[in-house]
């Protein structure tokens, strides 16, 4: 709008040879005046947003909404809305704890249920173990496992006294 208005401007004064006025300082005025008419209307429209919050748009005291029925019927303090608001927070809190608790029991249960799993394994094995032992004559499989631990610690032992010999009878043949 303030473009039209610049150029009905520099029309008058195309008709006015008398007046000097160049373009840059019609459009540094007319730029003022539009920042003077912003601030203008700016601070209008704020006393009448005032005007219509305070006169038309407030409620009467005498006058009860619907939602508002509720304030009525169990009014409180400012201290027991801040009490239902610690409460509440309070609450809050022990619902997050209670699900982080529920989350690592379930964490819980799924490694019990994998560790379950795993010694059912372990029995099928051993199951197993002394089936084949009855196949083979072997009446009792606990009294052949610890047999075969015995033995094993045997072999071990035996294991390590041939290694034993064999690193002295390496150093003298490397002496000699």
């Amino acid at each position: 709008m303030m473009v039209v208005v610049e150029s009905v401007i520099l029309k008058k004064l195309e008709a006015l040879p008398a007046i000097q006025i160049s373009r840059f300082e019609i459009r540094k005025s007319t730029e003022k005046f539009l920042h003077f008419m912003k601030a203008r209307f700016d601070q209008l429209f704020g006393k009448m947003e005032e005007v219509l919050l305070q006169l038309v748009l407030s409620i009467p005291d005498n006058v009860l909404l619907p939602e508002d029925r509720v304030h009525q019927q169990y009014p409180y303090s400012q201290e027991e809305f801040q009490a239902l608001q610690d409460e509440i927070s309070q609450l809050q809190q022990q619902c997050r704890a209670e699900a982080a608790a529920g989350q690592a029991l379930r964490a819980e249960l799924e490694e019990q249920r994998a560790v379950q799993a795993e010694l059912e394994k372990v029995v099928q094995w051993f199951d197993g173990l002394e089936n084949i032992c009855r196949e083979h004559g072997t009446g009792n499989f606990k009294e052949s496992l610890v047999f075969l631990t015995q033995n094993c610690k045997k072999l071990q032992d035996v294991l390590r006294d041939v290694e034993g010999k064999s690193k002295k009878i390496k150093k003298h043949q490397q002496l000699l």
